[in-house]
């Protein structure tokens, strides 16, 4: 059984119950317990490592009062107070890192290597939210661009949206929840963030820093239990103003659904093409065609999820991709640091895999490689000649197969892509130029990349999908777009004898 061992530090955010630590809600600043309790369990051997509170709704009535005054705080604090409050939360996450990492680890079931990545670019990211800033800056319309504005001037100001609902998924439980934070508190407005069930722990660390930093009460606040009743209750009330979620369509469609007129801001499931054409090198995209499918065992939005090959060099790219299913190997990363692909969050995901699999084998499919799991753990997996019916080459995999399915040419592989309800990520692999623009072109997605596996990383370049992979761009500069709304301050300057006045003599 693996144990999750905490330091000092995080002494105020868990009590231990029989030997189990028992994890309280941040609330208005104070940790606070509720008298239901959800288990924690880790996918690595299937052991409760924790449990969590479950929110009343009487504990989220309060949270969302307390948000509501909370607000009005922060967005009286100065620019430059809120960037040196999230370089200090900078400096504390760099002292904590070794501790993140092991605790996403544990719970989660992530490689050391993954679990080092998230946390790192997390520092990056605080490192870069000065740039955010940028976003806010305002603008001046000069009134006697039309006649009836004609002796005034106005100017555009970004304001705080208000309360931010935040919902993350289990893949990148800190990463993401802090993309939702940092961009919402230098916007001027309070959050309450929702961690994933299955491993909220990294998350309620990262809030005790940002706590001990010195983040005003209430400005930030989490949120645990079950998305069915904790969640539907938050999404539901009329002070939440925004709500950013992170996760499957299906559970955006439900959110869009029950939401009332809130601001909403979506980033969804995908189903990224990779589109392999004939003067592409054939090695460089196999090696980014497998670590695009496999990495963090497939369980991300960008993962590419189908791979579309040319028939001229179809058989080449096939064995080149053989090769490089080497390049990952399965097991338990606690015990073993060459692991570099971890289990699947839960046996029930592997459940869905494996019959997605065994649908694309029914189908024709060539089961090249993998095909088998045990408990949360899953065989990287190759599936060849996978026919354009199969489910596995329409919906999101989010597990590690690597889906090939053979083009006759970048026409074919452009009507394929677009023959799908998610928009969000894709890539191309050529070095002909004007192939690569035309596909990088037309393919209707939210994100092309070149040559290389999509990735979002620390959120430098703008992303976010378009059809069923949702609405709204995600990244620095673009989140703070979202989580604040623009007002139109409009001068009468001829009261003042300062406007200019109309002619009409050309009229």
């Amino acid at each position: 059984m693996v144990d999750l061992k905490l330091s000092e530090y995080f002494n105020d955010i868990y009590s231990v119950n029989e030997g189990i630590p028992e994890f309280e809600m941040l609330v208005n600043g104070e940790w606070i317990n509720s008298d239901k309790k959800q288990d924690v369990v880790s996918s690595l051997d299937g052991s409760v490592i924790g449990r969590i509170s479950v929110a009343n709704h009487d504990n989220i009535d309060s949270m969302v009062n307390h948000a509501v005054e909370a607000q009005k705080e922060i967005e009286k604090m100065s620019l430059i107070d809120r960037i040196e409050l999230l370089n200090k939360v900078k400096s504390e996450v760099i002292s904590k890192k070794d501790e993140l990492v092991n605790i996403i680890m544990i719970e989660a079931g992530k490689p050391k290597s993954a679990a080092e990545g998230e946390i790192t670019t997390l520092i990056r990211r605080l490192e870069l939210s000065e740039q955010d800033l940028y976003s806010l800056k305002g603008e001046f319309i000069p009134g006697d661009l039309a006649q009836d504005t004609v002796g005034r001037s106005a100017v555009l100001v970004r304001k705080p949206i208000g309360v931010v609902l935040g919902i993350s998924p289990f893949n990148y439980p800190v990463y993401t929840s802090a993309n939702k934070i940092i961009p919402a508190i230098l916007g001027g407005n309070s959050i309450i963030i929702k961690p994933p069930s299955a491993d909220p722990i990294a998350l309620l660390a990262l809030a005790e820093i940002f706590r001990k930093a010195g983040m005003p009460k209430g400005v930030l606040q989490v949120v645990t239990g079950s998305g069915s009743s904790t969640g539907d209750y938050l999404i539901e009330n009329n002070q939440i103003n925004m709500i950013s979620f992170t996760g499957s369509t299906e559970v955006g469609e439900h959110i869009t659904n029950v939401a009332g007129i809130k601001k909403l801001h979506m980033e969804l499931g995908g189903k990224a093409p990779a589109i392999i054409l004939k003067d592409a090198d054939l090695d460089l995209a196999a090696k980014e065609c497998v670590k695009g499918s496999l990495s963090l065992s497939g369980q991300r939005c960008d993962a590419i999820s189908r791979i579309l090959v040319v028939e001229d060099i179809y058989s080449k790219f096939v064995e080149k991709l053989k090769e490089h299913m080497s390049d990952f190997k399965m097991g338990n990363p606690i015990e073993d640091n060459s692991v570099n692909m971890g289990p699947l969050i839960n046996k029930k995901s592997a459940e869905r895999i494996d019959s997605m699999v065994k649908d694309a084998i029914s189908k024709g499919c060539n089961l090249v490689q993998g095909g088998k799991y045990n408990n949360c753990y899953y065989e990287p997996t190759l599936l060849t000649d996978v026919t354009k019916d199969s489910i596995i080459a329409n919906e999101e995999t989010f597990g590690p197969v690597v889906t090939v399915i053979k083009v006759k040419d970048i026409d074919d592989a452009i009507e394929v892509s677009n023959n799908s309800k998610y928009g969000l990520d894709g890539c191309v692999f050529t070095n002909n130029i004007s192939e690569a623009f035309k596909v990088m072109d037309r393919v209707k997605v939210g994100n092309m990349s070149l040559n290389v596996a999509p990735s979002h990383g620390t959120s430098n370049f703008p992303f976010g999908g378009i059809k069923y992979s949702g609405e709204g761009k995600e990244g620095i500069g673009k989140s703070i777009e979202e989580m604040t709304v623009v007002k139109t301050l409009i001068f009468d300057l001829s009261s003042f004898g300062l406007g200019k006045e109309y002619s009409g003599k050309f009229n």
